[in-house]
């Protein structure tokens, strides 16, 4: 894999990818062979940031690190929505986040006409699929989902709305995600969770953090 890295000051490393995909192959080969002094990963769509204890790694021994890694992984990685599980692939059923969701979002009838399939069969393939964050990014707490079982590319809404409601769990794109408080969003409303999406004063904040695995469970009104 061929990556750009630029510094990010005197203590990280921003790497630049090519995608998404090749964004988590890096992140779960970096977080599986992480020598002393790295301190935080945070990735995006195309980059991932690395940040590291100089006094203990040192930049020039980090960009090491950075680049025999990313020359072990593949040039091109498989498509992102492959690569949602894999942060841990030993990773067994107890180490995934369970959010309840109630159905039937403003948008739940529209968005599977749009796609072709009953309703039923959207939250049904929603319900089913397990799925990884990929990254954090638009609000605190508010996680970029993708996931190997999911088919569908949904569209955005044509115009976005000036107000989502908090805990709105949504659709766009490849992406699955919720809204961790209330804010405009172009994204389709399939449902509502009671879920705690962002606690500030929690030591772990964003239930929706990079690289965890979720899954949505269905539940009644």
């Amino acid at each position: 894999m061929s990556v750009r890295m630029l510094p990010a000051g005197h203590a990280a490393l921003l790497v630049e990818c090519d995608g998404l995909a090749e964004v988590l192959a890096l992140h779960d080969g970096l977080a599986r062979s992480a020598p002393a002094g790295v301190v935080e990963f945070v990735p995006a769509a195309r980059t991932l940031l690395v940040g590291v204890d100089p006094a203990v790694l040192p930049l020039e021994s980090a960009e090491s690190w950075i680049r025999r890694t990313a020359a072990a992984l593949p040039g091109s990685a498989a498509p992102a929505s492959t690569l949602a599980a894999a942060a841990d692939p030993a990773a067994g059923a107890a180490d995934i986040v369970t959010v309840p969701v109630e159905y039937g979002g403003d948008d739940l009838h529209e968005t599977a006409r749009l796609l072709g399939v009953s309703p039923e069969a959207l939250v049904a393939h929603h319900v089913n699929a397990v799925w990884r964050v990929a990254f954090i990014g638009f609000a605190p707490g508010f996680g970029y989902l993708v996931s190997d079982d999911w088919p569908f590319e949904v569209p955005r809404l044509e115009a976005p709305r000036t107000r989502v409601p908090a805990g709105s769990v949504a659709l766009a794109g490849a992406f699955a995600g919720a809204y961790p408080r209330e804010s405009p969003g172009g994204w389709r409303l399939v449902g509502r969770t009671d879920a705690v999406l962002w606690d500030a004063a929690s030591d772990d904040p964003a239930l929706f953090a990079p690289a965890r695995r979720v899954r949505f469970a269905a539940v009644r009104p």
